[in-house]
């Protein structure tokens, strides 16, 4: 069997992504993006880290970004979960 994924397979599974902010979220925030990893920058930029199920999650956690009223600064694709094993599984509330 090979080592590569099919269109299928790969589409089929959650894309991680990484959501930046510009400023801190506290502790009470945490629940409400249950799934994702919350890491507290140094320079006060908040990430908030994990997989999104589809396009329709996604722009769902960006409307809960734009409610907060914290600005976006960047929102990158990390790839699927078996590119990037391991991935960014940390949280520093």
């Amino acid at each position: 069997m090979s080592d590569k994924q099919t269109f299928e397979e790969k589409h089929n599974q959650h894309q991680c992504y990484e959501i930046r902010l510009k400023g801190h979220l506290d502790d009470r925030w945490a629940e409400w993006f249950e799934g994702l990893t919350i890491t507290l920058e140094e320079d006060g930029d908040t990430l908030l880290t994990g997989p999104v199920v589809d396009q329709a999650a996604l722009h769902g956690l960006l409307k809960k970004v734009r409610d907060l009223g914290l600005p976006l600064v960047s929102v990158s694709p990390l790839g699927y979960p078996r590119d990037n094993p391991g991935g960014s599984v940390r949280r520093q509330i």
